[in-house]
């Protein structure tokens, strides 16, 4: 842990991609606490304020309000914590499918292995959004709807990368000698193999966390995600479109959120693929 430690600190970006990340969860945890007001209450006498360092700002939202009088602030703070709730939930499921799915064709081999990866390769023949769009068109607009799509948009990733490095760990000395002393399929699967998968699949999960928030913003931008009054970024970034010349504060702060929170998963997941590759360490 300590060698891990020294060479992720050493990496300037990935040290700010994890404060960024662990300002977010402390938002998210404490939401109620922290924000000034519901994400839904309605300011009637509010609409579109200005931030407060702009004329016409009011103290009792310091970054503005909506159109319809709703606090930015809180709303942007609630929609961080649906949005990790998004990343969280839509990388574990997808982590979970994806490595079963990689295990069993690294192991099975033959046919079940053609017809998995093949599968995979369909997946990856449509651009991701496009998929979701069509699998949220299918199923109905809604937030759990826009997570399956994105689960499915990225399981392929998933499945490759634990097929792969099954693949490389299997022709290994101790795999032999563990098959030989009697250990089960399952056994070797999960127990003897798996653990040797971890790193590679560690960095996927914190790129595949900005990956599905970028993507359910993009179905909650149009309108096949989270719906009003949800506090949801890529909602609030649709409903702020008209208002972009008189009202920039609707549009900015969202758009940010999600550029931030994006960046800051990114840079996290380069510093754990430099930590955790010893090569790359040394």
């Amino acid at each position: 842990m300590r060698l891990f430690w020294r060479s992720f600190s050493g990496n300037r970006g990935a040290v700010v991609g994890l404060a960024i990340m662990l300002l977010l969860i402390v938002l998210a945890v404490f939401a109620d606490l922290i924000a000034p007001h519901s994400p839904i209450e309605q300011f009637r006498t509010s609409f579109l304020t200005p931030p407060i360092w702009d004329a016409g700002g009011n103290g009792a939202f310091p970054l503005g309000t909506d159109d319809v009088g709703r606090d930015m602030l809180s709303r942007l703070i609630h929609g961080a914590r649906l949005s990790l709730i998004i990343g969280g939930s839509v990388a574990s499921l997808a982590l979970v499918l994806g490595t079963t799915l990689g295990l069993t064709a690294a192991f099975a081999g033959g046919l079940v292995d053609i017809v998995i990866m093949r599968a995979m390769d369909v997946l990856l023949v449509f651009p991701s959004l496009l998929l979701a769009i069509v699998i949220v068109a299918i199923l109905g607009p809604g937030l759990f709807n826009a997570m399956l799509a994105v689960v499915v948009v990225t399981l392929p990733g998933y499945t490759r990368l634990s097929r792969a490095s099954a693949l490389s760990e299997l022709a290994r000395d101790y795999v032999t000698a563990t098959r030989c002393a009697g250990a089960s399929a399952v056994r070797l699967m999960f127990l003897v193999v798996l653990p040797n998968c971890v790193a590679p699949l560690i960095v996927q999960v914190s790129l595949g966390f900005a990956t599905a928030i970028l993507d359910a913003a993009a179905l909650g931008f149009l309108g096949l995600g989270a719906q009003p009054p949800t506090p949801e970024w890529g909602t609030m970034l649709a409903g702020a479109l008209q208002y972009y010349q008189r009202a920039w504060w609707v549009l900015a702060f969202p758009g940010l959120s999600i550029l931030l929170t994006v960046l800051a998963f990114n840079l996290l997941g380069d510093g754990l693929r430099d930590a955790l590759d010893p090569k790359l360490r040394r």
